[in-house]
């Protein structure tokens, strides 16, 4: 029996938001809204409050507040005990790596995401430090930024066009289809190897 190929095309909306280059304007504004968020709170965090990077404190501070009232009834800040063990971790053996890589992180994301430099991982990485604040009973911006990330991880292919993803993609490509950088010298739109005589 010969199977027919079936292909579900995305609506044209969805096409122009996540892989036109006419939408990059609208992701460069949630790009340098998103950017400058976490690039001042990183800031703040290294050069502000340089005790975020040389020390623990804060951290910890943050850790016990949020396991304050872990697993006290249906409504605690902290709902998830495997997320209470994590955060245990974070405020004890790991406060000394994690106080740098909260800080430094935030900082790199943001400085990635106004660049628009690998802007999908950077949305990818913000997305997971909105998730884990979230998982630790801060709510205050953090929904709303994992929504832009998500929709900035859905867009990556045009969320950088007006940024140096426009010129550092097509360089080093992806996975599944190799940059100029790593081209093996291919024929353009073949995927023979061109012979010498």
């Amino acid at each position: 029996m010969d199977r027919q190929r079936i292909r579900f095309e995305e609506p044209g909306v969805a096409r122009w938001l996540f892989a036109s280059t006419g939408a990059a304007w609208l992701w460069l504004a949630v790009r340098m809204y998103l950017g400058y968020e976490w690039a001042h709170a990183g800031y703040d965090k290294v050069f502000g409050d340089p005790s975020w990077v040389s020390s623990t404190e804060p951290l910890k501070g943050f850790v016990g507040f949020a396991l304050s009232g872990a697993g006290q009834g249906d409504h605690s800040a902290v709902n998830y005990g495997w997320y209470a063990a994590f955060l245990r971790w974070v405020g004890g053996d790991g406060a000394g790596v994690m106080s740098k890589v909260v800080s430094i992180g935030e900082l790199a994301i943001g400085v990635m995401l106004i660049l628009g430099l690998f802007t999908g991982i950077a949305a990818f990485l913000g997305g997971m430090l909105s998730m884990s604040f979230g998982l630790a009973g801060v709510a205050g911006v953090n929904p709303v930024f994992f929504l832009l990330e998500v929709l900035l991880i859905l867009a990556w292919r045009n969320a950088g066009y007006i940024g140096l993803d426009r010129f550092v993609l097509p360089a080093l490509g992806t996975p599944w289809q190799p940059g100029t950088v790593f081209d093996k010298g291919t024929i353009p739109g073949t995927d023979k190897v061109p012979q010498l005589a």
